[in-house]
């Protein structure tokens, strides 16, 4: 698994088109596949930031997302897409909670709403990215990927 720092500098075009299309949306907002035990994947809209080469996702600790992340931590996350302008991207990996109170009042200084205590801070690390890009009348897209170096 990568930050998003070390996905940037192994494939920069690739992750600065990644944080393009993770930011044109108000507020950030992306769709974040959880899995847990055998159940079929759940699909939840959350706000998504790359702060300081890290990619974050604060996330209500209530909620069953929280809950497949606390158990299981694996994840995909998925750009909104925009017909007029459909490309699309993708990372997979592990989120794993941040229990640091420096880097949680970093990360929430900037965030797109107020964060209180109810809120669990999660960083995603990369195991692999994938973009496609198209215009609205391509088909299909022209994709590129990328995938963590495994450590020896």
């Amino acid at each position: 698994m990568s930050t998003w720092e070390e996905f940037q500098s192994d494939a920069p075009s690739l992750a600065s088109e990644g944080q393009r299309l993770m930011n044109r949306g108000a507020g950030n907002s992306v769709l974040l596949a959880t899995v847990r035990d055998a159940e079929p994947p759940r699909i939840h809209p959350i706000d998504a930031a790359i702060v300081a080469g890290r990619l974050y996702a604060f996330i209500l600790g209530t909620s069953p997302k929280a809950n497949d992340l606390e158990s299981d931590g694996r994840y995909a996350l998925h750009t909104l897409v925009d017909p007029a302008a459909p490309s699309e991207f993708s990372v997979r990996g592990r989120a794993r909670g941040v229990d640091d109170g420096d880097v949680r009042h970093t990360v929430a200084e900037g965030w797109s709403f107020t964060v209180d205590e109810g809120y669990h801070l999660y960083e995603l690390d990369i195991g692999a990215a994938l973009l496609g890009k198209r215009a609205a009348d391509e088909w299909p897209p022209r994709y590129s990927s990328w995938k963590a170096s495994q450590p020896q």
